[in-house]
């Protein structure tokens, strides 16, 4: 089964076999003309966030630091999530209570068909850099995407993310959108 982003579903794999070939030239962009958003500042940090004896909790802002979500790179462009818009800081929440955190990402058309692609890459990136006791929430921004719907039953399916990160060629794929670039 395909769905109209070039993403298959097979035996309960996340296939973005489609999608990496795109990113490996094998076709032309589809959002050639992306806007590009500025970047937001560093963010400022306090006494009490360089203290090491105050424990304090994990917020939305932690989560969009740069070293997390907002300088994952994109897969088709040599841009951040954060400068596409695809990701922002709004659009991260974190229940430190209930051990949860969710983020939307808004993918630069309806149709966009790395919008898999870069919801496992920001899950991956949370899994890596999280603590265990997190419940991760990553989805697209209601009404943002076409197949909004099949890709967040995807991304929340954890069978289906542990099989799409066996794959070598889709794990090097998310591994290079996690790859720091020079800012």
């Amino acid at each position: 089964m395909e769905n109209p982003e070039g993403v298959s579903v097979k035996h309960n794999v996340i296939d973005l076999n489609s999608a990496t070939n795109r990113m490996a030239g094998g076709t032309s962009l589809e959002n050639a003309n992306p806007l590009i958003f500025q970047r937001s500042g560093e963010r400022l940090l306090t006494a009490t966030d360089e203290d090491d004896d105050i424990t304090d909790p994990i917020d939305d802002r932690e989560i969009f630091d740069p070293y997390l979500i907002r300088n994952i790179n994109d897969p088709e462009h040599p841009l951040s999530l954060e400068e596409l818009n695809v990701v922002e800081q709004v659009r991260v929440n974190v229940n430190e209570q209930e051990n949860g955190v969710s983020v939307e990402f808004t993918p630069t058309i309806p149709h966009c068909s790395m919008a898999t692609l870069i919801g496992l890459s920001i899950k991956v990136k949370l899994l890596r850099s999280l603590p265990d006791r997190f419940k991760i929430d990553v989805h697209i921004t209601p009404g943002a995407h076409a197949s909004e719907e099949a890709v967040n039953k995807q991304l929340a399916d954890k069978e289906r993310v542990a099989a799409a990160l066996e794959n070598a060629q889709l794990l090097e794929v998310v591994n290079q959108c996690l790859t720091s670039k020079s800012v």
